[in-house]
């Protein structure tokens, strides 16, 4: 598989460079093999979704606290449909063949990003960060209902390729979920030249460690924060969609003690991919589970972050099959367990949402019966924001609410014992 996409990033270069950008876009096409997950029977495959609104619903037959919500649909608007994202944006690739194609690829156009969401009274403010390994843009959301001197929580979202903070605040809606429970929310930007297309390198090795890369400078802007603000240490979170998904996956494995509980929406488990072409692989649901695994294994902490994990099973740029692989990774779900850190046990419930998706949430319990951790697989969900809003990008609005139900999680999460911070 390595031999085979660098041999056709190899054709597909020497194809830009002779000016032949329709046959480089279908080698890449090929080399990459195409969808990934098949269309429903009886479906057409267009999938548009219909903006609207979401509420939870309490479920009686169980505890808050201890299940997942059911999510309903109300209202309806205009139809559109997500934007396909083509799998070559999620890299930071040859920058000569990235640029030709950008008028080729779907998708791959630079697109004017959607107005910034901010709530009567909130304030959305420009701020920066750098330390040794460079420096990031950031945006902070501010509700109206923050008072200097009463803490509270904070939540880092880090967007998906080609988004910026502006975007994935309007298509996630957090603002209007931070202004309605008062809790600061944080958008990380990625620079281009870190990325050609704006991803977060969660693939490259040095951008997969503590205190090293980005995963430096993200954990640098969240403490940036929480000590300029009155934040509580106990109720810092982070979430992701797509290659921000893979990055928040990998700030919760390597800063257990910074953030208290995680999201990750169509990403992939730390440690499934350690370059460019075993990103492809993985991304394609055909990386082996062995090295994900190995790295548990390796964790220095013992200590499960609860996660709550969002894939659609159509999602045909990062496989469904990577949302496995976050459970194995997170609940220990992929084998005997051990001593130290038991196999969870888990409770599954199905939902519908009127007028949209189906899904099934599995919640998984620790030994003293706390949910730790929820996986969300949302049916007729291709690679888009689950219940997002129009017009930011890749989002779809007939699924379930997953900004509403992650933060619903992480309200549930706060930091449960204090834990020793290792050396950066």
């Amino acid at each position: 598989m390595r031999d085979q996409m660098q041999a056709g990033m190899a054709e597909a270069t020497r194809l830009t460079r002779e000016g032949r950008l329709a046959e480089a876009t279908a080698v890449i096409q090929r080399t990459l093999g195409g969808t990934f997950a098949p269309t429903p029977e009886g479906s057409d495959g267009t999938d548009e979704p219909n903006e609207a609104t979401f509420r939870i619903v309490d479920e009686a037959s169980q505890p808050t606290s201890t299940r997942c919500r059911r999510a309903t649909r109300r209202g309806s608007g205009g139809v559109a449909r997500p934007t396909p994202e083509p799998p070559l944006q999620h890299f930071r690739d040859l920058p000569s063949l990235s640029n030709s194609l950008a008028g080729v690829l779907p998708g791959a156009v630079e697109r004017a990003p959607a107005p910034a969401v901010v709530p009567a009274g909130g304030r959305f403010i420009d701020r920066s960060y750098t330390d040794r390994a460079g420096s990031r843009a950031y945006k902070l959301y501010i509700p109206s209902g923050y008072v200097v001197g009463q803490v509270a929580p904070l939540v880092v979202m880090l967007h998906g390729c080609t988004q910026n903070p502006d975007d994935f605040a309007a298509g996630t809606h957090m603002n209007v979920l931070a202004e309605e429970h008062t809790f600061l929310v944080a958008y990380p930007a990625q620079a281009q030249n870190a990325n050609i297309s704006k991803c977060w390198n969660w693939f490259e090795t040095a951008d997969q460690q503590r205190g090293q890369g980005e995963p430096s400078l993200i954990a640098g802007i969240t403490r940036q924060i929480v000590d300029e603000y009155d934040v509580d240490a106990d109720r810092v979170y982070v979430a992701g969609m797509s290659a921000g998904g893979a990055m928040a996956a990998i700030m919760g494995e390597a800063y257990p003690d910074l953030y208290a509980a995680v999201g990750v929406h169509s990403g992939l488990a730390p440690g499934a991919a350690h370059d460019l072409s075993s990103a492809f692989t993985a991304m394609r649901g055909e990386s082996p589970g062995g090295a994900v695994s190995a790295r548990r294994v390796a964790r220095e902490s013992a200590r499960t972050v609860p996660t709550i994990v969002f894939h659609g099973d159509r999602d045909t740029t990062v496989h469904p099959r990577n949302g496995d692989q976050l459970l194995a990774y997170f609940a220990n779900t992929g084998g005997q367990g051990t001593k130290e850190t038991p196999a969870l046990r888990a409770r599954v419930r199905q939902g519908q949402v009127p007028g949209g998706h189906s899904y099934a949430c599995s919640t998984y319990h620790d030994a003293s019966d706390r949910a730790v951790v929820e996986r969300w697989t949302v049916n007729g969900l291709g690679h888009a924001w689950s219940g997002g809003s129009l017009p930011g990008s890749y989002t779809d609005p007939k699924g379930p609410d997953a900004s509403a139900e992650m933060i619903r999680f992480f309200d549930q999460h706060p930091r449960q014992e204090p834990t020793t911070r290792p050396a950066d």
